[in-house]
């Protein structure tokens, strides 16, 4: 513990109210009416008691209270360059993920620095506990369905090179800091969970302390902007009702498996989830589709088109490889009267190996969830949520065989 923010303790509490003061003192407007909130003492966001209308500027965050990963490139100079060259020796891969490793040295330095930080306020109203892939343990990945359980991983994967990168000494930080994995962790969360990246005038990502307190959802009502200048703007994008959480969105409302994993809850709000056909991966690679594109309607159990395309071009493979060939082609050239030529020849066929799927992942999801209620919820504390998205799956599942029993 530096400075008095104890990482170690998950129940300390978040001095959020300390948070406002600073940031009210420090030039962050908020409009009149809009305060922070929390149901839990635990989790805030922000929300509206008058009536806003669209398009009007709710919170302003000027570009000095922002933290910029350009700008920690201009202020550690060769020092991070090194820990970078370092980083991408480890893993070509995380090259395009520099900008979080800045922002995640950025926090780690000011937490350094402890109440002489001029951002200690902002790191003192942080949540000291995360529930992502980033916290998650191997015994929390085997309680995850294979997708779920590759996102959340992948995630963790990328903060251990991190650390390896960080641990090599050159970014000038406290050898305690270091030391202490849950620390790094801790500011690798913090960065992940809280940044806006933007395109314009370059790629960068940015955290605005306030503006980072607005809570997701599949049809947000605001959207966070920066100038040119590095002002953080958040305006609403509709009419704003009395009482209303400020919301943005943080991820692809049709798939809240990737939201689960890097943010670590579930969307309450989601309409659809993956097909959780990973074994069929080849073929969704081969045939060029995008996993917004294999959905399952979380409401009615209904199946995309494109996950009975995959099914069918894997029966095609295995039985007739010109039947396939052609079957690919019509994919590609968006033929739909082909395809459905094809589907209507092996609809029994393909109809059975989407039942074999969909009651493998219920009886799969079935033991991860009973395995998962079987921990200890003081050492595995993100129990719930992983039930919670299992039932999500189970729940969703069920509704589509039932869907698919009634087609035969």
């Amino acid at each position: 513990m530096m400075g008095g923010i104890n990482i170690a303790d998950t129940m300390s509490p978040r001095d959020v109210y300390a948070m406002e003061e600073w940031a009210t003192q420090y030039g962050v407007q908020k409009m009149d009416g809009v305060e922070l909130y929390s149901e839990d003492g635990s989790d805030y966001q922000l929300i509206s008691q008058t009536q806003i209308p669209a398009g009007s500027p709710v919170v302003f965050v000027p570009a000095g209270m922002c933290f910029s990963s350009n700008a920690v490139v201009d202020e550690l100079g060769a020092d991070l360059q090194q820990a970078e060259q370092v980083l991408i020796q480890i893993d070509q891969g995380t090259k395009q993920r520099l900008p979080l490793f800045r922002l995640m040295v950025k926090i780690l330095a000011e937490y350094d620095k402890g109440q002489e930080s001029p951002f200690y306020p902002w790191l003192n109203s942080l949540p000291r506990q995360f529930y992502n892939g980033v916290s998650m343990t191997n015994a929390c990945f085997d309680c995850l369905p294979p997708y779920a359980g590759w996102l959340a991983s992948n995630e963790r994967i990328n903060y251990g090179h991190f650390a390896a990168a960080l641990r090599m000494g050159y970014v000038p930080l406290n050898p305690n800091t270091l030391n202490d994995d849950e620390i790094i962790k801790w500011a690798y969360n913090v960065a992940l969970t809280r940044f806006k990246e933007v395109w314009e005038p370059t790629r960068q990502k940015l955290i605005a302390p306030m503006a980072d307190m607005l809570n997701h959802s599949a049809e947000p009502n605001c959207e966070i902007t920066f100038d040119y200048e590095g002002n953080c703007n958040v305006n609403t994008i509709y009419d704003v009702q009395p009482g209303t959480p400020l919301t943005i969105s943080l991820g692809d409302p049709t798939n809240p498996t990737p939201i689960f994993a890097q943010y670590g809850f579930l969307p309450n709000d989601c309409a659809t989830i993956f097909c959780k056909a990973m074994h069929l991966d080849p073929i969704i690679k081969y045939l060029g589709i995008d996993f917004k594109d294999l959905l399952i309607q979380t409401q009615t159990g209904e199946i995309a088109p494109k996950v009975w395309d995959i099914f069918l071009y894997e029966i095609l493979q295995n039985n007739d490889q010109e039947a396939a060939d052609a079957f690919y082609v019509a994919c590609k050239t968006n033929d739909e009267n082909a395809k459905q030529g094809y589907h209507d020849q092996y609809f029994q066929y393909t109809l059975d190996a989407l039942k074999q799927h969909v009651y493998k992942i219920m009886a799969d999801v079935e033991n991860l969830t009973m395995k998962a209620q079987s921990y200890d919820l003081q050492t595995h504390p993100r129990v719930p949520v992983i039930v919670a998205h299992n039932t999500l799956v189970r729940d969703t599942f069920t509704m589509t065989a039932s869907l698919l029993e009634q087609m035969g």
